[in-house]
C-alpha cells in the first residue's frame, strides 16, 4: 500500500523500474586504479611545488619521523629492457599481505600475489632479470616471478638478508647475511633453487677474533660493473673486499683512513654502501656518517674522501652531523662510461635549514682520468669533484626514503648507465618524477599507468562524467612531452562493449592538477590518454591552492573546478594560441566578477581543455558546481551564496545569498526549530541543469535545481533575456533536515533523463513539453517530486545514513535510485514507488571515505576501497570478483644487450676474463647443465651460422673437466700473447730500421759539410 501511495503522490503515472528483479542487484568488480595503501597521519603538506619547483609528484614507505605520512609502497624497480616498472607494497588494514604491481604501456599492469600468502609480509627489494622478478621479503625470503605467467615459480629463506644481488646477464643472485655468520650464498635463477656454493665470513681475516660479531656481518654487495669474476662485499665494520671466483678469494681489502671519526675498522662507524666505478677503476664505501671514501682498485689505496658538499682533508677536524647515507648510483652519461657521476640520496648536514636540499645530490665527477698516466693527486682531484652538487629538491616536510633510477636503454651499470629520470619514494607516502639531472618535476599524465597517478601525488577528490563516445574520442590532448618512460607490455584481448557513452573520471591531486581519463568497461579503452589541467596555474598562484569541486559537461565537454580559496576555474576544448611561450600576465582580482585566463594557458599545451575564464566568488570553498550542456554554469559555496554564470557572455547572470530564496520559510518554521538550527550556516551542496514543465506551467523551460546542507531544494527558471538569461527563483520545498545528496531530474513518462541538453533546448522553441519530477536523496531520504513546491512522495532511512546516491540508467535496463550508505552497503529503489529492489554488502570498501564516492549514470559505482584505490563496480551484474588481468608483460622484440666486458688493454695486462659460462661453472660445479638462457642463445647462433661455430663446440665444453678447463684458458691466454709478442718484434725491427736510415743521413750531411768547409778555404 506504501508503494501504491508514494506512485500516486510523487505524479508519476506508470512504474518506471518495471522489469528490475531484485536478484538482477548483485555489483561486480570490474576494475581496481590505484595503489592499495594506508595513510595513518597526513599532515597539510605544501603541494603547490609542482610546476613551480623542480621537484614534485609524491611513494613511501614507514617511517618513524614525527608528523609524516605512514606510507604502504616499500620498494621500486626499473627494467629498461622490457621498459617495466615494478612497485612492491606492505600489508595495511585494506590489503593483508604486500602485493607487486608491474606497470607497462598505456594500460598495461599486473598484479602478483604468491599463492599461500603468508600476513604481514611486505616487499623489502625487487630486481629484474632476463622474464622474471627476484623480490626479498620481509620475511628474508628470496622468491622467483615468472613474467610470462605471473606467478611465483620457486622461494627460498634465508636468515637476516641485508644484501641482494642480481645481474640482468647471470643467473646467479647472491644473498649476504647481516648476521654473525657473515656469509654470502648463491640462488640458481634457472634453475630455481639454492645452490651448494657459499662465501663464509671473509671479514676474518681482518677482523681480531674478538671482534667478530654484528660488525662482521655483510652489509653490501655490488658487482663488478664490467668484470662478472669479481664481487665487492662489504662488512659493518667498514672493510671492503674484492672477491675473485677465479682465485677462489679475496683478491684485495679496502680499509677506510684510521682518522678521527673515520675508526670504521673499530667498528664505530658501519658500512651501508658498496659501489663500483662504471670502468671498474674506482670502489666507493659509504658510512652511515655521510662519508665517502673512495680507493684505487688496483693498488688498494685511498685516493679521496668527501661528503655531498665536497672534500674532506680533515677527518680529524670534522665535525658535521649527517644523515646516513642511503642509496647510492655512480652513473654515466650516454654511451661513455668515463663520463660519471654520483647520486646520493641522504649524506646531508641535519642542520640544513632548507629543507629542500634534503633531496636527491648529484655530485658530477666529470671525465675520469686516464688511469695510466695520471698522478695520485689527479685520481683524488676527480672522486672529490669538479662541478657543484645538483640538488634534485623536495616538497617542503617530505624527505626521500628511496629512489630509482630510469635508464634510456642498458640495464647494466647497477642500472645507471644514461639515466633520463630518477622516481623517488617520499616520506609522505607519495612518489615524485623528475627529469635527470635538472631535478624538474615530470607529470605522470600519459606517462605513467593511471593507477601510479593516485601516489602521484595524493588524490583529494573524484568525479565521474558519462560522456559521448564520439565526443570522446575526439578529446585526446595534444602536448609536448620527453621520451616515454614506460614502452613495455602488451594488452590483453578485450572487445569494446556497444555502449554510447564512455565513463570518464575526473581526478583532483594535492598539487591542484587535474586528470581526466576513462575507467572502461572492462573493455578496449580506445582512447586511454589522459588530460590534465593545471589548476594553480590557471588561478595565478602556486601557494594555498586545492581543488574541492570538479565538473564536467558531458555533452560538450566543457569543464571547471572550484577551490577551498572560492574560485571557479572554466575550461574549453580548443587550440592553445601561445603554444612554446608562456604568456602569463599579472591581472588584477576581480572579487565577485568573470576574469579571462587564455594567456594562463600551459605552454606545453598545444590542444587541449584551455582555460577560459575565473569566477572570483570569493565566498568561502566551493561546495557544490554544476556545468550544464548548453552554456550555464551553476556554483555554490560554504560561505551560503549561490551564482549562475552564463558561458555566452560570458557573464554571471545571478548571485544571491541562499537565505534570500529561502527566507519566507524560515520565517514560518522558526518557531519550530532549535536555536542551533536556526542559527546554522546554510549552503547548496547539489545543484543540476534541467528541462520540464514546472507545477503551474504551460510551457517547459531551462530550471537549475539547487539543494542545500539543511534539506531545502530551490527550483530556479532560466528565461531569454536579449542576448542571455535572466534566473528567477520559482520556489523551494523542505525535506529532511539533513545534506541532499543527489538532484536527477527524470521524464515521468518515459524515465529517461531531463537534463538540459542541446536538444531539449532547441525543442523550446516548438514548444514542446516535457513532462517531469525530480528525484532527490538527502542523507536520510528520498523524495520524487514535481517542482517546484510540490513535497511528492518520499522513503525515509532509518538504519542508516546515506552517502552518495544517483538516478542511473543502465544499457537496456530501466532507471532506478541507487544509494551508498556509510555501513558499506549499496541499494537500489524503484521509481516512483521507491521500494528496494535489492542490497548487497560491500565489505572492501574504506568506511572513512564513502562520502567521497560516486555514482555513473550507467551504474558503475565508483568508490573508495583504500586511501589510494578505488573499485568500479556496476551494480547490476552477477556478483563476479575482479577479473585477473590478460595483460602481457614480455614483448618478444626487446632483447636484453650485451654485457659490458674488460677491455684489450686490461686483458693484456693480466686481468683474467669470466664469461658467464665460466661462472657458471665456478658456481654450479661441472654436473650442472647448461641455463635455458645459454641453450636459448646456442639455438640462435647456430641458426645464424647453419649449425656451425659457436654450437658446435659446446658438447666438446661440457666433456671437459677443471684441469683440462684451466689448460685449454691457459694455452688460449699463451697464443693472444704470441701474437702480442710477435707485433711487438715487428714494431721492433721497423723501428731499428728507422733508426738505421736516420743515422746514415746525418752522416752524409756531416759528411757533405765538412767537405763544402774545405772546399770554400782552399778554393
Amino acid at each position: 500500500m506504501a508503494s501504491f501511495l508514494r506512485a500516486k503522490q510523487s505524479g508519476v503515472a506508470t512504474d518506471l523500474s518495471a522489469g528490475l528483479l531484485p536478484g538482477s542487484f548483485n555489483p561486480d568488480e570490474l576494475a581496481r586504479y590505484g595503489i592499495n595503501s594506508q595513510v595513518r597521519y597526513a599532515p597539510p603538506l605544501l603541494f603547490f611545488f609542482f610546476f613551480c619547483f623542480p621537484s614534485l609528484h609524491l611513494v613511501g614507505q614507514k617511517t618513524n619521523l614525527t608528523g609524516y605520512v605512514w606510507g604502504i609502497i616499500s620498494c621500486l624497480a626499473y627494467d629498461p629492457t622490457r621498459s617495466l616498472l615494478a612497485v612492491g607494497t606492505s600489508p595495511s588494514t585494506f590489503s593483508p599481505r604486500g602485493k607487486i604491481y608491474v606497470f607497462g604501456r598505456d594500460r598495461v599492469h599486473r598484479i602478483l600475489q604468491p599463492p599461500n600468502p603468508s600476513g604481514g609480509v611486505s616487499y623489502r627489494q625487487l630486481a629484474f632479470v632476463n622474464h622474471s622478478l627476484v623480490s626479498l621479503d620481509s620475511n628474508n625470503e628470496v622468491a622467483l616471478w615468472d613474467l610470462e605467467t605471473c606467478t611465483q615459480t620457486s622461494k627460498y629463506s634465508y636468515v637476516k638478508v641485508s644484501s641482494l644481488v642480481t645481474d640482468p646477464a647471470l643467473d646467479w643472485a647472491f644473498v649476504g647475511s647481516a648476521s654473525s655468520s657473515g656469509d654470502v650464498q648463491v640462488y640458481d635463477l634457472d634453475r630455481a633453487r639454492p645452490v651448494p656454493f657459499r662465501l663464509g665470513n671473509l671479514a676474518k681475516e681482518v677482523y681480531p677474533r674478538e671482534m667478530i660479531g654484528d660488525r662482521a656481518g655483510v652489509a653490501a654487495m655490488a658487482m663488478h660493473p664490467r668484470d662478472i669474476g669479481k664481487l665487492a662485499v662489504g662488512y659493518a665494520g667498514g672493510v671492503v673486499g674484492v672477491y675473485s671466483f677465479k682465485m677462489g678469494g679475496v683478491q684485495r681489502w679496502y680499509e677506510p683512513p684510521p682518522a678521527g671519526g673515520m675508526m670504521m675498522m673499530r667498528g664505530k662507524v658501519k658500512l651501508t654502501n658498496v659501489v663500483w666505478h662504471p670502468s671498474g677503476t674506482f670502489l666507493m664505501g659509504g658510512y652511515e656518517n655521510g662519508v665517502m671514501v673512495f680507493w684505487d682498485v688496483k693498488e688498494g689505496r685511498v685516493v679521496g674522501v668527501r661528503d655531498v658538499y665536497g672534500s674532506l682533508d680533515d677527518l680529524e677536524g670534522d665535525r658535521r652531523d649527517r644523515v646516513p647515507l642511503g642509496r647510492v648510483k655512480w652513473a654515466c652519461k650516454g654511451n661513455n662510461p668515463d663520463d660519471t657521476g654520483l647520486v646520493v640520496q641522504g649524506g646531508w648536514d641535519r642542520g640544513e635549514q632548507q629543507s629542500g636540499k634534503r633531496g636527491i645530490s648529484f655530485l658530477d665527477l666529470g671525465p675520469t682520468p686516464v688511469y695510466a698516466t695520471s698522478s695520485w693527486e689527479v685520481l683524488g682531484g676527480y672522486v672529490k669533484g669538479r662541478g657543484e652538487r645538483v640538488v634534485m629538491e623536495m616538497p617542503p616536510g617530505a624527505e626521500v626514503v628511496d629512489y630509482v633510477l630510469i635508464p634510456r636503454q642498458s640495464p647494466y651499470f647497477d642500472g645507471a648507465q644514461d639515466p633520463l629520470a630518477v622516481m623517488a619514494m617520499l616520506s609522505s607516502g607519495e612518489l615524485i618524477t623528475m627529469s635527470f639531472p635538472s631535478g624538474w618535476a615530470i607529470s605522470p599524465t600519459n606517462m605513467l599507468h593511471p593507477s601510479l597517478s593516485f601516489v602521484h601525488p595524493f588524490v583529494q577528490r573524484i568525479g565521474v562524467a558519462s560522456v559521448g563516445r564520439e565526443r570522446w574520442l575526439g578529446m585526446v590532448e595534444k602536448r609536448s612531452q620527453g621520451e616515454a618512460i614506460l614502452k613495455g607490455g602488451k594488452g590483453g584481448n578485450t572487445r569494446r562493449k556497444m555502449v554510447d557513452v564512455r565513463n570518464v573520471i575526473l581526478v583532483a591531486h594535492a598539487d591542484s592538477t587535474v586528470r581526466i581519463w576513462d575507467v572502461g568497461f572492462a573493455d578496449e579503452v580506445e582512447n586511454p590518454g589522459q588530460l590534465q589541467v593545471d589548476v594553480a596555474r590557471a588561478v595565478g598562484r602556486f601557494e594555498d591552492v586545492s581543488v574541492s569541486e570538479v565538473h564536467m559537461a558531458e555533452g560538450t565537454g566543457e569543464f571547471a573546478a572550484g577551490t577551498k580559496t572560492g574560485e571557479v576555474v572554466v575550461y574549453k576544448w580548443g587550440v592553445n594560441k601561445f603554444h612554446g611561450r608562456d604568456a602569463t600576465t599579472a591581472l588584477d582580482p576581480k572579487p565577485g566578477g568573470l576574469t579571462d585566463i587564455s594567456t594562463r594557458a600551459e605552454p606545453s599545451l598545444k590542444e587541449g581543455l584551455q582555460p577560459f575564464v575565473l569566477y572570483e566568488m570569493a565566498q568561502g570553498p566551493i561546495s557544490a558546481l554544476c556545468v550544464s550542456d548548453v552554456g550555464f554554469i551553476a556554483v555554490g559555496s560554504e560561505g551560503g551564496h549561490f551564482s549562475i554564470i552564463d558561458l555566452r557572455g560570458p557573464s554571471v547572470i545571478y548571485t544571491s545569498p541562499v537565505t534570500e530564496f529561502i527566507t519566507q520559510e524560515k520565517k514560518s518554521f522558526s518557531l519550530k526549530k532549535s536555536s542551533s538550527s536556526h542559527n546554522k550556516l546554510e549552503f547548496p551542496t547539489a545543484i543540476s541543469f534541467g528541462v520540464m514543465t514546472l507545477e503551474g506551467d504551460s510551457y517547459s523551460s531551462i530550471c537549475c535545481f539547487v539543494g542545500t546542507n539543511l534539506g531545502h531544494i530551490a527550483t530556479f527558471r532560466l528565461l531569454p533575456s536579449g542576448q542571455s538569461y535572466t534566473a528567477k527563483p520559482a520556489g523551494f520545498i523542505k525535506t529532511s533536515a539533513d545534506r541532499v545528496i543527489s538532484l536527477s531530474p527524470i521524464n515521468s513518462e518515459t524515465g529517461s533523463p531531463a537534463t538540459a541538453t542541446g536538444q531539449s533546448v532547441a525543442g523550446l522553441r516548438s514548444n514542446v513539453q516535457t513532462p517531469g519530477v525530480l528525484v532527490a536523496v538527502t542523507q536520510s531520504e528520498i523524495r520524487i517530486f514535481k517542482p517546484s513546491t510540490n513535497k511528492g512522495a518520499s522513503k525515509s532511512f532509518d538504519d542508516q545514513l546515506c552517502d552518495s546516491a544517483r538516478v542511473i540508467h543502465p544499457p537496456n535496463l530501466p532507471p532506478s535510485v541507487v544509494c551508498l550508505f556509510g555501513d558499506r552497503t549499496t541499494r537500489a529503489y524503484s521509481i516512483p514507488s521507491l521500494k528496494e529492489v535489492g542490497r548487497a554488502s560491500l565489505s572492501m570498501l574504506d568506511p572513512s571515505r564513502t562520502l567521497s564516492c560516486v555514482i555513473s549514470k550507467t551504474g558503475e559505482l565508483i568508490a573508495w576501497n583504500g586511501p589510494s584505490e578505488i573499485a568500479v563496480m556496476p551494480v547490476y551484474g552477477s556478483g563476479k570478483g575482479l577479473p585477473v588481468s590478460t595483460d602481457s608483460l614480455i614483448s618478444p622484440e626487446r632483447t636484453l644487450p650485451p654485457r659490458p666486458t674488460i677491455s684489450n688493454l686490461q686483458w693484456i695486462s693480466g686481468t683474467q676474463y669470466v664469461s658467464p659460462t665460466d661462472l657458471d661453472l665456478l658456481i654450479g660445479g661441472e654436473g650442472r647443465p647448461p641455463s635455458k638462457r645459454v641453450v636459448r642463445a646456442e639455438e640462435v647462433e647456430r641458426a645464424a651460422a647453419g649449425g656451425g661455430g659457436y654450437g658446435g663446440s659446446r658438447s666438446q665444453q661440457q666433456q671437459e673437466g677443471w684441469g683440462d678447463y684451466l689448460v685449454r684458458q691457459v694455452n688460449e691466454r699463451t697464443e693472444k700473447l704470441s701474437f702480442v709478442d710477435d707485433a711487438m718484434m715487428k714494431l721492433q725491427e721497423a723501428s731499428s730500421g728507422w733508426a738505421e736510415d736516420v743515422n746514415n743521413t746525418v752522416k752524409e750531411q756531416k759528411r757533405g759539410l765538412l767537405l763544402g768547409g774545405l772546399k770554400k778555404s782552399f778554393f
